[in-house]
């Protein structure tokens, strides 16, 4: 399958969030390829709801919309903490930030710089320019489980977490054309994030690191 750049792939992870990466999965492994998906979240083993509807945003937050062709499923169970439970469903919010100005084709997106801040913000922000430039954006869905969150004092936290993209593809919009190419390993993707929680409570993601084709998240 033709895969989106991998976001973030190149930045350099914290000892702290590398310990958080090893407790992700059973084994690990790389490749280097490139590519990933985002859309509304929830929480659970269930899909998201549909991301044909804007992401409910209370307390200011802003909303976040995505076309009826595109989702993302989101699968975790609460942890009874709520801090933890704030982390990742902050989490969720900022993968689907940055796929929303993905879908739209736009950098200027007000959730983009919401969930996400420094290098984060930096690397999202070339990522979906690359998007842009290819005049590219995908379809389908793509599922994200395997969640592992750690909290380090009030506020800093790391999460990691898989990607399964065997179901999204790559569309051009000057063509309309999809690229429906089979799945391979390099369609799972281990995610490491560090986030940060503002004066507003929300958890913005400050870094990210991502490993396409890692054992841990394969089937």
């Amino acid at each position: 399958m033709t895969r989106r750049p991998t976001l973030l792939a190149a930045l350099t992870l914290t000892a702290a969030a590398a310990l958080t990466l090893s407790a992700c999965g059973s084994d690990d492994s790389s490749k280097g390829k490139d590519n990933d998906k985002i859309a509304g979240a929830d929480t659970g083993d269930k899909a998201s709801a549909s991301p044909s509807q804007s992401e409910a945003a209370p307390g200011g937050r802003p909303a976040i919309a995505f076309p009826s062709d595109a989702k993302n499923v989101f699968q975790y169970e609460k942890t009874g903490d709520a801090a933890k439970d704030a982390v990742l469903k902050d989490s969720t919010l900022s993968v689907n930030s940055v796929d929303e100005a993905i879908l739209k084709g736009s950098t200027d997106t007000k959730a983009l710089g919401f969930y996400n801040v420094g290098k984060a913000l930096e690397s999202s922000v070339s990522y979906v320019q690359r998007y842009i430039d290819g005049s590219d954006t995908w379809v389908g869905e793509t599922r994200y489980f395997n969640y592992k969150v750690t909290l380090t004092g009030e506020k800093k936290a790391y999460v990691t977490y898989c990607s399964d993209e065997s179901k999204s593809f790559i569309k051009n919009r000057k063509t309309k054309k999809v690229d429906r190419s089979p799945a391979d390993s390099d369609s799972y993707v281990l995610y490491n994030t560090s986030l940060t929680r503002n004066a507003d409570g929300v958890w913005q993601t400050a870094n990210i690191g991502s490993n396409r084709g890692n054992k841990a998240c394969q089937p």
